[in-house]
């Protein structure tokens, strides 16, 4: 893995684990085991671009993963269930979803900083845009898939964030159940 990766690497960790403001230059340093010099030679701007070059990371292995698992499955039911229960396995092997959730960073930053906003809108949109293909393909109009995918994307989203806090995986197997019904009722 090439520096600038293993910087990505570490910091994308370090900002889910502890926030953005809760992680500091020199933590990142020292996790990397770099100078401050080989940081701002591949971050420039510092720490700011390199959460930037941390979300987009994150962009491209969360949508990886899950237009993976959305191309697997027939349906959106059948993927979305399956989706929520790796989610479920992961969290409850690892105690943590951290590589799948990038919330703390969207409430702790979006509002400071509009390059960070913008990144986090374009992961969220990301997202949404798996989902609603995969409605369409399922034979629901546009507009229904729109907001359908975005319901599933806040969610998702929420639920996994309080798998965090509570410290059990019950609001994903709650989200696992009630997805399928409403997605159903449309």
């Amino acid at each position: 893995m090439d520096t600038k990766s293993l910087i990505i690497d570490i910091a994308t960790t370090l900002f889910q684990q502890k926030g953005y403001i809760g992680v500091g230059l020199n933590e990142i340093l020292k996790a990397c085991n770099i100078s401050k010099g080989s940081l701002y030679h591949h971050f420039p701007l510092g720490k700011e671009e390199l959460l930037i070059a941390c979300l987009d990371s994150l962009k491209e292995a969360i949508t990886t993963d899950t237009e993976g698992i959305f191309e697997r499955y027939p349906t959106t039911i059948e993927a979305t269930k399956a989706m929520i229960e790796q989610l479920i396995v992961h969290f409850e092997k690892e105690g943590t979803i951290t590589g799948y959730t990038f919330s703390s960073i969207v409430s702790e930053m979006a509002s400071v900083s509009d390059p960070v906003r913008t990144a986090c809108a374009e992961l969220y949109q990301k997202i949404e845009t798996i989902y609603f293909h995969k409605l369409t393909a399922d034979g629901f109009t546009e507009e229904t898939a729109h907001s359908i995918a975005l319901m599933m994307t806040a969610s998702i989203e929420g639920a996994m964030m309080l798998c965090l806090t509570q410290k059990a995986s019950e609001p994903l197997r709650v989200i696992s159940q009630v997805l399928p019904k409403m997605i159903r009722s449309f």
